[in-house]
Formats: C-alpha cells, sequence, structure tokens
C-alpha cells in the first residue's frame, strides 16, 4: 500500500497472521545499507503470530518523494502507523532505523510497546574513534561516491557493513549479497530528500525509556556499532543484550533465522496487558 507523508509516498507492505493469532504488532524499520526487502526472511518467519509492517525510508527502494526541508524519519514511521491502523507496536530498527525507533519510543511513547535495536546509530552517543581498517573503507567509500563510481562505493560498502571489516571480502555470498548490493545501489543514486528537522535528544534519556528493550549486535560488526550497543544496554535498565557470534552488521541478511528466533523469544516475554 500506499501511505502519504509531507512530499513523500510511502511504499509499505503489511504481512497479516493467521487467524486467531495474538502477538503485537511489529513495525520493521531498515538501515541505511538496505530497503524494506532486507526483512523478508524474517517477516516470513515471524507473520504467522504476528502482523508484521515494513516500508521504505525516503531515498531507499520503491518509496517516491520530492525533497522537503523539515521532515523526520520517525513522523514518516508515525504516518505509517496511523494508515495501518496500529495503535501500538514492537519497533524493530536496524543501524539508522534503531535511530528512528529511539525517536519514536522518546517523542510518542505510548505508540511503542517495546523495541528491539540492532547495531542502532544513538545521537550523542560518545561513538569511539574507528580502526584504521575502517575508517580508510569508509574514506575510499566517500571517495568512490563523491568521484560519481557508485558502484565502486556500493562494493567498498559491500565489504564494511556486509562482510564486516575484519572479514575476508565476499565472506558473505549468495542472495543474501545480491540483495544487499542491489538495494545499496538504489540507495546511493538516490536524490537528496532534504533537510531533516528536529529530532530528540537520545543518549542523555537513554535511561528514562518506558518500555522493554533488546539490543542485538553482530561480533564481526564495526566497532563503534558494538561499543555502543553494549553501552546502551546498560545505560537502559529494561534492556537485554545479545551479541551474534560469526555475523556483522545485518542479522537479517545473514542469519534471518537466528533473529526472527530472538525476536519470537523476546516478544512472547512481554507482558502487554
Amino acid at each position: 500500500m500506499d501511505v502519504p507523508s509531507g512530499r513523500a509516498v510511502l511504499s509499505v507492505e503489511i504481512a497479516a497472521p493467521r487467524p486467531g493469532a495474538g502477538g503485537p504488532d511489529v513495525l520493521f524499520l531498515h538501515a541505511g545499507v538496505t530497503d524494506q526487502r532486507s526483512w523478508g526472511p524474517v517477516v516470513q518467519q515471524l507473520s504467522g503470530s504476528h502482523r508484521c509492517i515494513t516500508f521504505d525510508e525516503r531515498g531507499f527502494g520503491s518509496t517516491t518523494y520530492e525533497p522537503e526541508d523539515g521532515w523526520t524519519p520517525a513522523d514518516d514511521a508515525l504516518h505509517v502507523l496511523d494508515a495501518t491502523e496500529v495503535s501500538r507496536a514492537v519497533l524493530v530498527g536496524s543501524s539508522i532505523g534503531g535511530a528512528t525507533a529511539l525517536d519514536l519510543a522518546i517523542t510518542h511513547p505510548d505508540r511503542v510497546a517495546a523495541l528491539v535495536l540492532i547495531a542502532p546509530v544513538v545521537r550523542d552517543a560518545p561513538y569511539p574513534p574507528p580502526t584504521t581498517r575502517e575508517a580508510e573503507l569508509e574514506e575510499q567509500a566517500e571517495r568512490a561516491q563523491e568521484a560519481g563510481d557508485l558502484d565502486e562505493a556500493n562494493r567498498l560498502e559491500a565489504r564494511l557493513w556486509l562482510d564486516g571489516p575484519t572479514s575476508d571480502e565476499g565472506r558473505v555470498g549468495g542472495e543474501a549479497r545480491a540483495l544487499f548490493l542491489e538495494m545499496n545501489r538504489g540507495a546511493l543514486g538516490s536524490p537528496n530528500p532534504g533537510r531533516l528537522g528536529p529530532r530528540p535528544a537520545v543518549w542523555p534519556v537513554l535511561e528514562a525509556l518506558p518500555v522493554p528493550v533488546l539490543a542485538v549486535v553482530g561480533d564481526r560488526d564495526v566497532s563503534e556499532m558494538r561499543s555502543i550497543t553494549g553501552k546502551l544496554a546498560e545505560r537502559i535498565p529494561t534492556a537485554q543484550f545479545v551479541r551474534i557470534p560469526d555475523v556483522a552488521h545485518l542479522p537479517q541478511l545473514e542469519t534471518p533465522g537466528q533473529l526472527a528466533f530472538l525476536l519470537r523469544d523476546f516478544m512472547d516475554s512481554l507482558d502487554l496487558a
């Protein structure tokens, strides 16, 4: 379905649960190097017991938009919840999608039943400097993008985010790699959606988050993501922390079955009465 939000029309997919299923609704928020298709295998495993909603952010996938100053990803996500008639959802946010999930939990806590944060971007957090290898890959990808060589930028970003900076290039292959390259190549070529509007402070208020939190990170992810995800879990009183072995930044692509198991186990433990 298409959901208008400001000067964007958001591309939204809904997987309905089987009749009588009682699990909470789940809104998935994708990473900045993928689009909503990255959640496909996870949704397939959860949709029998949960209504699962995904959408493409501005600049990704099938969402269309005109440049607009003052928009925010959290406002777009709120429009999706309203359009799908979801009063309260578990938010599953990966990377920059985790930042959106945190923004919604802070600004609209009544709409958020729980958070699953997969290597989330956390504004105002005390990130450590990247390793030399990570900095090199990031700089090479930026130079390639500035030079207009989007295929090379895409290759380097797959090396950093899909394989992991300490792994051999091509560690993750097959359909997962092909999908990553397709999704991220589209994002790299998308026009700028406009300047973002004001968003709340995050790091200083984490201790006051009123919802259960599951924080997840792969042990092959970049060092700053591993560090901040662990620190976030320590800072939030309600947080559970899981480190997935032999996985980089995107467990939804690498090990969707394992991630779906973690999500189901977490949601089954929630008291949402």
